[in-house]
């Protein structure tokens, strides 16, 4: 049957851009690369910078200090700690705007170096993510000094803090992927995201809770959304103290995968046209 073999076609196809034991060993062999695109991509962002690295501590301060005024002072939110509630979705958030929209003009930035010499191109998208990651981790330190003076002191469940960052960082590795792929033959890829990613701000619990504003629909935002639930992971281990469900840990993680595994699946699929087409 014609409809039996065209199917056999596309299941070979999608196969074949499977990331095998061979492909990922070719990534690990050009990890030098991965690492000297992370610490470049550091030294350009804050090369003519005063104070350097401190902008990505003092940039979600300043976001937080202004939700905290808007929500406290002239729309009451309720929330205790509101500062520290709020601050726990804007570094969050911030790494994802940065790994996205980054991630996205990854494979564009760098088109003459994909179109005269070999590498596994996923090493542009990836080192985005990573770079952004050095920042959200060097974010934590003012995080940290807030929950002190709030005096909330971290409890032992602090120990499952990289469970939830690896959980996001496979999300955000699947997105750029993704990302950076399409907007090479679909240059308006940039633009739409610019679009997108102001509705998903707003569809995503940086300074609300799902609970009030999806009501008995909250279970159904946090599948629908993973960002939610990895947020959501972040403020049980930080702002609530205490211990996260496992299930709801587990199906976040699982989430990110198939976020992974679906943006690789798109990347494979137009790797071959990006040299052309960069």
């Amino acid at each position: 049957m014609p409809g039996a073999g065209l199917r056999t076609y596309y299941f070979k196809a999608m196969l074949s851009v499977i990331p095998g034991p061979d492909r990922l060993a070719e990534l690990f062999r050009y990890r030098e690369l991965l690492y000297n695109l992370v610490a470049r991509d550091l030294k350009v962002r804050y090369k003519n910078s005063v104070i350097g690295v401190f902008w990505s501590l003092l940039n979600p301060l300043a976001m937080s200090a202004i939700f905290t005024f808007v929500f406290t002072v002239l729309m009451p939110s309720g929330l205790p700690r509101y500062a520290l509630y709020v601050l726990i979705g804007l570094l969050a958030w911030n790494w994802t705007v940065g790994a996205v929209v980054g991630g996205a003009q990854s494979v564009v930035a760098h088109g003459h170096l994909v179109r005269k010499v070999y590498f596994p191109a996923e090493v542009l998208p990836i080192s985005t993510v990573i770079s952004n990651l050095v920042n959200f981790l060097f974010a934590l330190i003012p995080l940290f000094l807030l929950m002190f003076t709030l005096g909330q002191v971290p409890g032992p469940q602090l120990i499952l803090l990289p469970v939830a960052i690896v959980t996001q960082l496979l999300f955000l590795s699947g997105l750029a992927l993704a990302a950076s792929a399409l907007n090479v033959p679909f240059r308006d890829t940039a633009a739409v995201l610019d679009v997108l990613m102001l509705g998903w701000f707003f569809l995503t619990p940086v300074f609300y809770r799902v609970e009030d504003l999806a009501g008995d629909w909250s279970r159904l935002m946090y599948i629908v959304n993973p960002l939610a639930s990895i947020i959501a992971n972040y403020r049980i281990l930080l702002y609530y103290n205490t211990w996260p469900d496992p299930l709801f840990m587990v199906r976040t993680f699982v989430q990110a995968l198939a976020v992974l595994a679906a943006g690789y699946l798109v990347f494979g699929l137009l790797r071959d046209r990006l040299p052309e087409e960069v």
